[in-house]
């Protein structure tokens, strides 16, 4: 399973894109649509290096997803666990309690209540944090459309 666009887009509007490396809310060098590898303070790019950038952090959170979770998702709960991680970090996903009662088999409405647990950076809460945080839990619980399968080779999002 890949990301759809609208797991695509979820993030890119949350992120924004910087073209100019600036400093997210913790402290991290961060550069296009949310990227920090790699990235020092000064770097300037592209649009379309920003593109590719998320393509590449995008693949690295499919993984990360698909790796870590053991039971059966729909393309919408696969992309809210995407887009959840490529803000957290895969490691945060990994020791979550979302993932543990994702795992566990819990009620798929408790495991998205687990989502607005995580509206802390830095130590301080963020309005723009619980947005996303609304957006992820309201697109895990979202039906996948009759016509949309678990994957549907349709929706997949063009790789550069």
């Amino acid at each position: 399973m890949e990301l759809s666009q609208r797991g695509l887009e979820l993030i890119q509007q949350f992120e924004g894109l910087r073209l100019r490396a600036y400093l997210d809310s913790t402290g991290v060098p961060t550069i296009g649509y949310g990227s920090t590898q790699g990235v020092q303070m000064g770097d300037e790019i592209t649009e379309t290096d920003a593109l590719a950038l998320l393509a590449a952090d995008c693949d690295r959170f499919e993984d990360a997803v698909r790796g870590l979770v053991n039971v059966r998702l729909n393309q919408n709960e696969f992309d809210a666990l995407v887009a959840f991680s490529f803000n957290v970090g895969a490691a945060a996903l990994r020791d979550s309690t979302l993932l543990r009662k994702l795992n566990a088999g819990a009620p798929r409405t408790e495991v998205a209540d687990e989502f607005l647990r995580w509206t802390y950076a830095g130590g301080r809460h963020l309005d723009g944090l619980e947005r996303r945080r609304e957006a992820e839990r309201t697109l895990f619980l979202t039906p996948v459309d009759e016509d949309h399968h678990w994957l549907d080779e349709t929706k997949r999002v063009p790789r550069a």
